[in-house]
C-alpha cells in the first residue's frame, strides 16, 4: 500500500513538473528590485530570463481594438499569468503589424503619494515593455510614460475601482 502511494505521489509530481515546463515569463518582481542600467529591464537578484512564447489570438484590423490593457495587484508591478497572456496577444499583434508603434502608459490607483505613484506607474510600464521586448518587439517601437494616479479609469473610491486603475494601457502612436 505504501509503495502504491509513493508511486502515485511520484507520478503526480512528474505531471506537475511537466506542466510547468516552458513557462512564458520570469518570476514576479516586487518593489525594491532594480533595473539593469544597460537595458533598463526590470530585474530581480538571481533571476534568469526565460523566452516568451506566442499564444494564438484573433486578428483585428485596428491597433486600438487589438491592444488590451493589463492590470496589476496593489503596490506591485509584476507581470501576472493573466497579464502575460494579454501581453502575448499584444505582442503577436505587434509582430504581425510591424509598422505599429505604441505608447505604454503606467497607471496607479489614488492611494499613495503622487511621487510614489508616478514611480510605480513607470515600473509598471517598464515591466510591460520589457516583456514585449523579450517577446521580440523592437524596443525602439515602444515608448513609455507614467501618469501615476492622474488619469483614473474609474473615479470610484472602492477596491473594484482601484483595481481598474492599476494598469498599463497600450496606445498606438
Amino acid at each position: 500500500m505504501k509503495r502504491m502511494l509513493l508511486v502515485v505521489a511520484m507520478l503526480a509530481l512528474a505531471v506537475a513538473l511537466a506542466g510547468c515546463h516552458g513557462k512564458k515569463v520570469k518570476p514576479a518582481t516586487t518593489a525594491g528590485e532594480g533595473t539593469t542600467p544597460a537595458t533598463g529591464e526590470v530585474t530581480q537578484p538571481g533571476e534568469t530570463e526565460k523566452p516568451v512564447q506566442a499564444i494564438p489570438q484573433p486578428e483585428f484590423d485596428r491597433a486600438e481594438d487589438a491592444l488590451r490593457d493589463i492590470h496589476f495587484d496593489y503596490d506591485r508591478y509584476n507581470i501576472t499569468d493573466e497579464a502575460a497572456d494579454v501581453l502575448s496577444a499584444n505582442g503577436e499583434y505587434l509582430l504581425n503589424h510591424g509598422d505599429v508603434r505604441i505608447l505604454i502608459e503606467g497607471h496607479c490607483d489614488e492611494r499613495g503619494t503622487e511621487e510614489y505613484n508616478l514611480a510605480l506607474g513607470e515600473k509598471r510600464a517598464l515591466a510591460a515593455r520589457d516583456y514585449l521586448v523579450r517577446f521580440g518587439i523592437d524596443r525602439s517601437k515602444i515608448s513609455i510614460i507614467s501618469y501615476g494616479e492622474e488619469r483614473p479609469e474609474d473615479l470610484g473610491g472602492t477596491e473594484e475601482a482601484w483595481a481598474k486603475n492599476r494598469r498599463a494601457h497600450f496606445s498606438p502612436k
